[in-house]
């Protein structure tokens, strides 16, 4: 355990329509065993003491669960650790003296509330859209009603572990949001209790996806910026669907 002396440039935004800025704060003494929001805290806890505006940044959990303690640092989503979120990035990863840049994730669909705080309610609008299975309300199913295939179960799990943080967005060069909603619709869409809504739900969560983000080009940054490592894979399978989803709609749509 030792202490590092750390210099802060912290992007500093009174709303979202005012000019923003970078304030330098020197951090001196940090345990190098916090973690980046410990530290964070610590320096506001001084801001405070000294009659200053404490930093506003977003946190929750912090065992890298919620997905709110999202930040750019350095220039990296959530940080230098790979498949590693903010709360669970810890100071020993810096070296004394170093200079550390923080910034909100920089896209047109999460504009800035305050400092490093977003509004990611964009993400909010895809998943109400069709991240979901209509089910009739009662007593739980037996465990074992359904069978599910292992490699099902697993990929599906896989996908599942997307805590909608938005480092893809903020490491895709076009603010895409292809590696999220991929994720969250092949969570539901690979087990039997999605199949009845299948192609509905990929069409209506890839459509809104579309009106609030950019286009993937496969650039594959997203998955190095995941803190749960998810596969660009997905993004396969959900193109997949999507292209069925434009065949099967409209021929449900004929029928009617």
């Amino acid at each position: 355990m030792s202490e590092l002396n750390v210099t802060l440039k912290v992007w500093r935004q009174a709303g979202p329509d005012a000019a923003g800025s970078f304030d330098t704060i020197k951090a001196d003494g940090i345990n190098d065993e916090m973690s980046f929001l410990e530290m964070l805290d610590v320096v506001n806890e001084r801001l405070i003491n000294l009659g200053k505006e404490a930093i506003v940044f977003d946190h929750d959990c912090r065992e890298g669960i919620c997905g709110t303690c999202s930040l750019m640092i350095n220039g990296q989503a959530h940080g230098p650790a790979k498949g590693t979120a903010t709360c669970q990035l810890h100071m020993r990863k810096f070296h004394d003296g170093q200079e550390i840049v923080i910034e909100p994730f920089r896209a047109t669909a999460f504009p800035v509330i305050r400092d490093l705080m977003v509004d990611r309610s964009a993400f909010d609008k895809i998943v109400a859209s069709g991240g979901f299975i209509t089910a009739e309300t009662g007593g739980a199913p037996d465990a074992n009603l359904t069978p599910i295939p292992k490699p099902v179960a697993d990929a599906a799990m896989d996908a599942a572990a997307c805590i909608g943080c938005g480092a893809c967005v903020a490491a895709c060069p076009n603010s895409a949001a292809n590696l999220f909603t991929a994720a969250k619709v092949s969570h539901l869409n690979l087990l039997p209790q999605g199949q009845a809504e299948r192609y509905g739900r990929v069409e209506a969560m890839v459509d809104t996806m579309e009106d609030f983000f950019g286009s993937c080009t496969n650039h594959g940054e997203c998955q190095e910026a995941c803190p749960k490592e998810i596969s660009i894979d997905f993004i396969a399978l959900m193109n997949k669907d999507y292209l069925k989803s434009k065949f099967k709609n409209r021929r449900m749509v004929s029928r009617k």
